[in-house]
């Protein structure tokens, strides 16, 4: 985006301006926010009402001022800040370019971990840092314990199918609860895990009240269509996917485009491994401490669009998605959905969707919006 643009569009998520005597711990912040966030532009010279007042570029040596904040105010340090300079109406622009950071969470030299929040910064809660953690690989949030919970919320009979696959007999089991403590069923004190919850449990939504998927369908290309189909698909992870597959399926025979003065049925174009595998991923990796979100699955003439609560972890972005690179965010979950042979773990999964795509030469949409992640699949 062009500099004057950034000005003319004021201070947001992304572009925070600075007088030309802003102190370094006052960077620092900026900085330790962008990168907790996904990236953005300092720019040293713009008053907070867009008023361009420059800096005097021969008064310091600007780009090894902003490195040493970098190095000595921002912790972990950062090298891949870029310094570039702008001439706007006559005046000098600093203008400090912060990528997404890739070793989060990030704190200031005081020990702060600060977020940005439209087009402030502020010290992140603590739910906001433990997402922070979970991003880093730190922490798993599938590992946490579901309050209140216990033996009595798991399925046996599902458990009985599950060790069946290694051989093991649930029901003469001796000593269930350890075993069920050792698989990361259970917590240590025999509460159910997140993941535990999620795949084991009669009714998982009686403690994760949100941890389902929305399905909707429209008879239009966005939402202010008329809305044909709405359902909510609740239950274990597995029966959740496989009923939207079913629902997913049972629309496509309706589904179509308009081409000229004809209608052209589009259904059969994506084998069901396509579908099968964006509700997979949807439901391993999305980010479960976002607890007032579901996942929503909505199909109108021209695609499907798969949304998932959570922004993607660190060092990962879409084009790496695309070739195979794959971050755990929820390595339990993945660890029982692989068991129930609903993912191999290989990272074929959307590369696999990509190539799909690419041989009907339909679209594919792979992106960040706000708080989701969000695949649009074209009919």
């Amino acid at each position: 985006m062009d500099i004057k643009e950034l000005i003319y569009q004021g201070e947001n998520s992304g572009v925070e301006f600075k007088q030309s005597d802003v102190r370094p711990e006052s960077v620092a912040k900026e900085i330790v926010a962008f990168l907790n966030a996904i990236g953005g532009n300092i720019l040293i010279g713009v008053n907070d009402d867009g008023y361009i007042s420059g800096i005097d570029k021969g008064s310091r040596n600007w780009e090894e001022w902003v490195m040493n904040i970098c190095r000595d105010h921002v912790n972990p340090p950062v090298s891949d800040v870029k310094v570039l300079f702008h001439k706007v109406e006559e005046q000098t622009i600093l203008n400090i370019q912060v990528p997404k950071g890739t070793n989060k969470p990030y704190q200031d030299n005081k020990n702060q971990f600060y977020i940005r929040v439209g087009s402030t910064n502020r010290v992140a809660s603590q739910l906001e840092l433990l997402r922070l953690f979970q991003n880093s690989g730190a922490f798993h949030y599938d590992a946490t314990s579901v309050l209140s919970s216990g033996f009595l919320d798991l399925d046996i009979n599902k458990l009985y199918r599950y060790f069946q696959l290694f051989e093991l007999n649930f029901q003469e089991e001796e000593h269930k609860t350890n075993l069920l403590k050792n698989v990361d069923i259970m917590d240590a004190e025999g509460q159910l895990t997140i993941a535990g919850m999620l795949v084991f449990a009669i009714h998982p939504q009686k403690y994760l009240h949100n941890a389902s998927i929305t399905f909707a369908r429209f008879d239009g290309h966005d939402v202010t269509a008329e809305l044909l189909d709405k359902k909510v698909f609740e239950g274990t992870l597995d029966n959740q996917i496989d009923q939207c597959l079913t629902n997913i399926r049972a629309n496509l025979m309706y589904a179509s485009k308009i081409v000229g003065a004809k209608t052209e049925d589009t259904s059969g174009n994506y084998p069901d491994k396509v579908f099968r595998e964006l509700l997979v991923n949807a439901c391993v990796h999305r980010d479960y401490s976002i607890s007032g979100s579901r996942i929503r699955v909505f199909m109108f003439h021209d695609r499907l669009e798969v949304r998932s609560p959570g922004r993607l972890p660190n060092s990962v972005d879409v084009e790496k998605i695309k070739y195979g690179v794959s971050y755990a965010r929820n390595p339990i979950l993945v660890k029982f959905m692989e068991n129930l042979r609903y993912i191999d773990k290989m990272g074929r999964g959307v590369p696999m969707v990509v190539k799909a795509a690419q041989q009907l030469g339909r679209t594919l949409v792979l992106e960040e919006v706000g708080e989701e992640f969000v695949v649009k699949l074209g009919f």
